[in-house]
């Protein structure tokens, strides 16, 4: 069984490098585009195999051929699909646009992400992983029954969720705000970078944090960009600093960092500042790469990094 079961979305990113990103009822022109899979699920799940874990993810996808290229991404890195299922609707993908200074803009589609449940076969083999990743991306009905079996079993794996994205952007299709309330207190650890976590919480840095471990979240990562992150441990709150590097594309970078933190801080029981400065070194090394995991380095590189 894989060591980590990460749960929502695998898809397909459409990347278009544009001149500009545009601004309400203006254009810009897309110098190329490329497809390359992405969903914060499958990078992950990828992200950990690169650094040696077994990994698996339970998602969904269309039987078409975005699908097609979606399964033979996770093949490719040994990650076991066998709870993907499949649908006759469209597999869901990410437009990204991005601009020469690397700022992004995110537009998602498609209807097998949403349509995505948790089934009983696929909730066993997630109590079988060593820890669990999921998103606020995933469908409200798949995260709520991850909290009731958390909240139903003292032995169910560390759970680790990451807001993802704004509430508004949520609606309709990720985890609903009364889910997220539910989790916080059954969660292992909490991932949230700025603009996600002030819509939720109204505040971000050291005020979230205090607000966080009110609400019964014993640790949790903060994530700053540029800046680094908050990593909250018990009473305490760590600041971790980010490498600095000449990034060619910071999509993913999010998921790489919640990656390493999976790997250092959950599995490997490592103090809080060196698994953060640890997650922070395989999210620099993803920016070095194209697209959301065109960077993701295997632990041997970690290491010279640190």
């Amino acid at each position: 069984m894989p060591t980590v079961v990460a749960v929502g979305s695998a898809l397909l990113d459409r990347i278009y490098h544009v001149t500009n990103l545009p601004e309400p009822d203006g254009g810009a022109f897309a110098r190329d585009e490329r497809l390359a899979a992405g969903g914060v699920a499958a990078n992950v799940a990828t992200a950990c195999a690169r650094l040696g874990r077994d990994a698996g993810v339970v998602s969904r996808v269309g039987r078409d051929d975005d699908g097609d290229r979606i399964l033979d991404s996770l093949a490719a890195e040994d990650i076991d699909a066998s709870h993907v299922s499949r649908g006759d609707e469209r597999s869901s993908y990410a437009m990204i646009l991005r601009d020469d200074d690397g700022h992004r803009m995110i537009i998602a589609g498609g209807e097998s992400i949403p349509k995505l449940r948790l089934d009983d076969a696929a909730l066993d083999y997630c109590r079988d992983a060593d820890v669990v990743f999921t998103s606020a991306y995933a469908p409200d009905r798949v995260v709520s029954r991850l909290v009731e079996a958390a909240r139903e079993d003292d032995e169910f794996p560390p759970i680790v969720f990451d807001l993802a994205g704004p509430l508004e952007e949520l609606e309709g299709r990720g985890t609903e705000p009364e889910t997220i309330d539910d989790l916080l207190p059954v969660v292992d650890c909490f991932v949230s970078s700025e603009v996600p976590l002030r819509s939720y919480l109204g505040c971000d840095g050291r005020e979230a944090a205090a607000e966080l471990r009110d609400r019964g979240v014993t640790r949790a990562a903060l994530t700053r960009g540029e800046d680094g992150a908050l990593l909250l441990d018990g009473d305490d709150v760590v600041e971790v600093p980010a490498f600095r590097v000449d990034a060619v594309d910071t999509t993913g970078a999010g998921d790489a960092f919640s990656a390493g933190l999976v790997d250092a801080w959950i599995l490997d029981g490592k103090p809080a500042a060196e698994a953060g400065r640890f997650a922070a070194a395989v999210a620099a090394e993803n920016c070095l790469g194209e697209g959301a995991r065109g960077g993701l380095p295997g632990r041997e590189t970690v290491l010279e990094r640190l």
